[in-house]
């Protein structure tokens, strides 16, 4: 009898797809799909032979690898002999499995189980034939189609394991959202499409993995990949999906404000071989991580921290030293300036088990791939256990040090002394708080025209300030961090008979003035000599100073129980030139009393609101069917706005475009028009980003249903 030879195969995309929840990647509507298959699922797959499958003597294995150089032992080698009499699946899941289910002559249909630790990844499969008894007279055939394996939250023997279905749909199916920029004060949030299900994004996420340089055999571990995804985010060690930038040069590439969303970043970076795609800041390399971690089937988030420290000496404070004449320092050879405070910070949350951890600490794990400080020599952060982070578990794995200054490091101010020992003393610790605020968008909520999907959940990182459990976490995490000891000072209560207050400011819209403002009460029964400086500055949202705008400086005093008040006033003429990106301006207040040497000092910071972008939407539209909508805004200064240029993108409607536009006028009400196509029916969302020179961040997004 002839030898029994493979000539075709049958994968059944779009049928697996279903059974295994991945019939939304767009692949599968290509010319030539790709199999898309979870962990802890089955799939079922075809085989034509040159002749009619004899099961009594035909031998048939069916072969999966991963990897250049595959191994049984390692897990990325799999060889599944087909027992005629299997034709049902063993109830062993903890292994890769197959069995027959149907022999129709020369086609057979097989059933193959994919355990839930099986590494995730670009597998091949190939089949190996003989005639039982006939080992010399082995055929190989190598199927050609990728088959893409990803995560299972739907499965609970997956690490990754997500029970509740909304869960799910917002943290692995939803395709767009909102990532919260601004302050504290005035959180606003900004429309991304993470658009994971595009048909580049797979393929690009994976071109990552292969970068990463992480061994298949661990590619089955949410804990590893999602530490490699934090460092293949960013380009600094590995050249990575994104170049960050912050000096607001971005000539040569394109403006973090000028993204709407991951798949424009992800196309660049596939079509030019995996180069970094420039440039990103932090809410677009966690807007990056939700896409690639959602591709890959892992639960994840982009989470904002308001008032984020950056502790660079791991002294669990954040040390701000000022000069004789109440100026910051911002550099000095002869202490450590580099700690700060950005005004915000995105980073993401994934959502796994943690068997490396004692139990309690899986759930979500901070990652962050926004390059702050390296981690094993090498740019990256977490999986940290949010657990773990509230409670000061400062020892378990992975950084999680890092992230708990990150939400509750103490402020210190220093000024320069010359009778102190090592040049400064402390003026204060700021009752200006670190993790003022911890941000992400509500489950099932989404609001186009204003903030109500807002979420605070901050009570899942840290205690309420001041309370006993807050205190107690950060004792446990000084006591965990050996030098941290050494820097760490508990605050005292100081008797001060004059009290300081800086009032705060929430907003300002972008064109009118503001007010700095200080009030002070002498409460003692003496006269009071004051010296005092006040001084506005914009800044970065990393907390680096851009500029002064305006400084006050003076001395003064102020009778036995009055009050009195400070005040300079700042005006669109003074600021709008300083300004740079996110219109953040930050307040610094400086004061010290000449008879009792009571020091204070106070910061506080803010941001220009911008204008709204107005929407005209269509009722609805039909699927392949032009349609057009409308949107525009107010320029709300008295210079005209020049290098103009708007993004536009939507999820199954119009692929990332941008578009050059005109010098728009001031006070000019601008409207601009757009049309699309969309490509697939039911509940869409368009996104659309403004940019010019003068006015950076202008977003908004609409809801449209395609029937």
């Amino acid at each position: 009898m002839e030898p029994i030879v493979p000539v075709a195969t049958e994968l059944y995309c779009k049928e697996n797809a279903k059974q295994n929840r991945t019939d939304m990647y767009d692949i599968l509507d290509g010319d030539t799909p790709f199999p898309i298959l979870r962990r802890g699922c089955t799939f079922n797959f075809a085989i034509r032979f040159n002749r009619d499958y004899v099961p009594i003597q035909d031998v048939v294995r069916v072969r999966f690898a991963i990897g250049p150089k595959p191994n049984v032992v390692r897990g990325t080698r799999v060889i599944l002999p087909i027992h005629p009499k299997t034709r049902r699946l063993p109830n062993d899941q903890n292994r890769w499995s197959i069995c027959l289910s149907q022999i129709n002559e020369t086609i057979i249909t097989v059933q193959v189980w994919i355990p839930a630790y099986a590494p995730v990844g670009i597998w091949k499969c190939s089949l190996q034939t003989n005639i039982a008894g006939q080992k010399d007279k082995r055929f190989d055939y190598a199927i050609p189609d990728d088959i893409y394996l990803v995560f299972n939250p739907w499965s609970s023997l997956d690490a990754v394991y997500m029970e509740n279905e909304e869960e799910r749909q917002e943290y692995v199916l939803s395709e767009t959202g909102k990532i919260w920029c601004g302050t504290f004060k005035n959180p606003t949030g900004k429309h991304w499409v993470f658009g994971q299900f595009d048909d580049i994004v797979l393929p690009a996420a994976m071109l990552l993995m292969e970068k990463s340089g992480l061994a298949h055999s661990d590619r089955g571990n949410p804990v590893l990949i999602t530490r490699a995804i934090s460092a293949l985010i960013n380009s600094v060690d590995d050249g990575g999906l994104l170049e960050g930038r912050w000096d607001g040069q971005y000539e040569d590439g394109t403006s973090p404000f000028a993204w709407t969303g991951s798949t424009g970043i992800m196309d660049q970076f596939l079509q030019s071989g995996g180069m970094s795609v420039k440039y990103g800041q932090c809410w677009v390399f966690a807007g990056a991580t939700v896409t690639v971690c959602r591709a890959l089937g892992i639960p994840c988030r982009a989470t904002t921290n308001y008032v984020s420290a950056h502790d660079t000496n791991a002294s669990m404070t954040v040390d701000k030293f000022f000069d004789i004449f109440g100026n910051k320092i911002e550099e000095s050879d002869e202490i450590d300036c580099r700690d700060s405070c950005w005004n915000f910070h995105v980073w993401n949350d994934v959502w796994m088990s943690r068997p490396d951890l004692p139990q309690g600490y899986g759930g979500w794990q901070i990652i962050d791939a926004t390059p702050q400080e390296t981690s094993d020599k090498v740019f990256r952060c977490g999986p940290a256990s949010v657990a773990a982070v509230k409670k000061g578990e400062v020892g378990y794995l992975y950084d999680t040090p890092f992230v708990f200054s990150e939400v509750n490091a103490d402020i210190v101010h220093f000024k320069e002394d010359e009778e102190s020992d090592w040049g400064f003393s402390r003026m204060s610790i700021n009752k200006y708080h670190v993790g003022r605020k911890i941000l992400t968008k509500r489950i099932g909520v989404f609001d186009s025209d204003a903030d109500s999907d807002l979420w605070d959940i901050t009570d899942f990182y840290k205690n309420p300030e001041n309370t006993p459990a807050e205190r107690l976490a950060v004792y446990n995490a000084v006591r965990g961090i050996p030098k941290a000891q050494q820097f760490y000072e508990i605050p005292s209560d100081d008797k001060n008979d004059v009290i300081f207050d800086l009032i705060d400011i929430d907003t300002v819209p972008l064109g009118q003035s503001f007010d700095v403002v200080v009030e002070i009460e002498n409460k003692s029964s003496q006269e009071r000599t004051i010296s005092a400086v006040l001084t506005a500055g914009a800044v970065l949202y990393t907390g680096a100073a851009a500029g002064d705008i305006k400084r006050s400086q003076g001395k003064f005093k102020i009778d036995a129980g009055k009050k009195d008040t400070l005040q300079i006033k700042v005006t669109p003429d003074e600021y709008l030139d300083k300004l740079v990106d996110h219109g953040l301006i930050k307040i610094y207040a400086i004061a010290s009393v000449e008879e009792t040497k009571q020091t204070w000092s106070e910061e506080d910071d803010f941001t220009m609101t911008l204008p709204a972008l107005n929407f005209t939407m269509p009722g609805s539209c039909k699927v392949l069917e032009p349609c057009e909508f409308q949107f525009g805004f107010k320029n709300p200064l008295d210079i005209a706005l020049t290098d103009c240029v708007y993004t536009i993108e939507g999820p199954g409607l119009q692929k990332p475009k941008l578009v050059n536009f005109r010098n728009v006028e001031p006070q000019e009400t601008v409207n601009f028009s757009h049309e699309f196509t969309a490509r697939k029916i039911g509940q869409r969302k368009i996104v659309v980003s403004f940019t010019s020179k003068q006015i950076q961040n202008i977003t908004g997004s609409k809801k449209i249903e395609i029937e």
